[in-house]
């Protein structure tokens, strides 16, 4: 039996069914799962290993890394600046990072990074792993490089280089690096166990990645076909420079340390759960964003086919919007996926936040049933 943990209130009971299920039909490993109501925890279950040997329980404290759902936390502490008017989403990045300037970029507004409308998906130029996590050589990188297609002229998912140029841009006006913005301005006043750039104390408490299962034969031809190295996708999902794969070298302690502000966020779901919370309202007295920059962060940016991945998404300013961002979600909701299966998201007019964490990586190429389980039974507990 898969030992589960935590508290939910009865009201709730479906979501705690549903997260048993993923153990014991969608091959759940250890995860974790949390939802807010009106600035109240109603579910915060846990279970599992923290393992793939199966010896190391999954803990209520135990951490897990979230990937692309550290985008949306990201897009807040962008958001947080634009609110004290130290940056304008629709000025040029390079009114704040002259470097960026160059090679027909010099008129890219911020709004278009957090709307993956840069055209600059994939790094260009060859970069060591030590140069990628040391930040200032890819952000340089970056900076001289030439868009991958016309900025403005189509969008497409920046999977990576997302991070680095609002990273950049928060360095830049604010004096802080991201991680350190984040954890000051955004997990301090929340009491949040959530980190871009893990503190070597806290890497005890990190469940082992454990990667998806190989591919079938035709779905590696089908991968090859279109997610080979030469391909577009190829290069954004293994780059910069074909230097990641997901598979266990996010168990070493150089990129959990490295702030990788578009994929190495590292918490629980109890922490994204309340992070997305304090976007919809106070939560202990503190609330992130006004209402207003959250519905305007809501309104369609982007939408339709994606020139890297090849299938539509619909984007916001920062935030992932529905139906690409869980085909469970509603049309109100808001939030970001992670490689592998975790999810994080607000819903505006159910008044609900919710969050969902796990080791046991999914293939990532059709929409994991893990979260959109957990996150349907949500929405019918609250019928």
């Amino acid at each position: 039996m898969v030992p589960i943990d935590g508290t939910f209130d009865p009201r709730f009971a479906r979501v705690r069914a549903a997260f048993a299920r993923n153990f014991e039909q969608h091959g759940d490993v250890g995860a974790a799962c949390a939802v807010v109501l009106d600035g109240r925890p109603v579910v915060d279950l846990w279970g599992g290993w923290a393992d793939g040997a199966r010896r190391r329980p999954w803990r209520a404290d135990t951490l897990s890394i979230v990937f692309s759902a550290t985008k949306g936390v990201t897009a807040a502490a962008v958001l947080m600046l634009a609110e004290r008017g130290a940056l304008d989403l629709d000025a040029p990045v390079a009114r704040y990072w002259p470097e960026f300037a160059v090679a027909g970029k010099g008129g890219i507004p911020v709004r278009w990074v957090l709307s993956h409308r840069a055209g600059l998906a994939a790094v260009e130029g060859e970069l060591t792993l030590a140069e990628i996590l040391a930040w200032d050589p890819v952000v340089r990188a970056i900076a001289a490089q030439a868009p991958n297609w016309q900025p403005g002229a189509q969008h497409g998912y920046h999977m990576r280089t997302y991070g680095w140029i609002l990273g950049e841009l928060i360095r830049r006006v604010d004096g802080r690096s991201p991680g350190r913005f984040i954890a000051e301005e955004i997990a301090a006043p929340l009491g949040l166990d959530f980190w871009v750039g893990l503190p070597e104390g806290e890497e005890a408490r990190v469940a082992d990645l454990i990667p998806a299962p190989p591919p079938t034969p035709e779905m590696q031809e089908i991968l090859e076909r279109f997610a080979g190295p030469e391909t577009l996708l190829g290069r954004v999902m293994s780059g910069p420079s074909g230097r990641f794969a997901y598979d266990e070298r996010w168990n070493r302690r150089e990129l959990r340390a490295a702030e990788m502000p578009s994929s190495n966020g590292i918490g629980t779901a109890r922490a994204l759960a309340r992070f997305y919370a304090a976007l919809l309202g106070e939560v202990d007295g503190v609330r992130l964003l006004r209402a207003e920059t959250v519905a305007a962060a809501c309104e369609e940016r982007s939408e339709g086919a994606d020139a890297v991945l090849r299938l539509p998404t619909r984007f916001g300013t920062g935030f992932m919007l529905p139906p690409s961002l869980s085909l469970a979600a509603r049309p109100s909701a808001f939030g970001h996926p992670g490689a592998g299966g975790s999810l994080a998201l607000a819903d505006r007019d159910a008044g609900f936040s919710f969050a969902y964490v796990m080791n046991q990586m999914g293939l990532g190429i059709a929409p994991d049933p893990r979260a959109a389980a957990l996150l349907e039974a949500v929405y019918a507990s609250l019928e």
